[in-house]
């Protein structure tokens, strides 16, 4: 089974890849591609999928801390 991947995208969405199963608070399954993507912002149509509303409207550019000992 491949590695989900969640990727944070600079002033966007969130970028998901691999074998997962996206459900709703009900527990009720979405339909998905093997790789989607995740409103960050509030602003998609199509929520809890991105679909490009956050264009000019949205900013956020997230980084995972380095780890100690690393060189910068």
């Amino acid at each position: 089974m491949q590695k989900v991947q969640i990727k944070v995208n600079d002033n966007g969405s969130l970028r998901i890849t691999g074998d997962v199963e996206l459900v709703d608070a009900e527990g009720n399954p979405f339909e998905t591609k093997p790789a989607f993507s995740l409103c960050r912002c509030g602003l998609s149509a199509k929520a809890p999928f991105c679909d490009g509303s956050h264009k000019g409207k949205f900013e956020s550019a997230v980084r995972a801390p380095k780890p100690e000992g690393s060189e910068e």
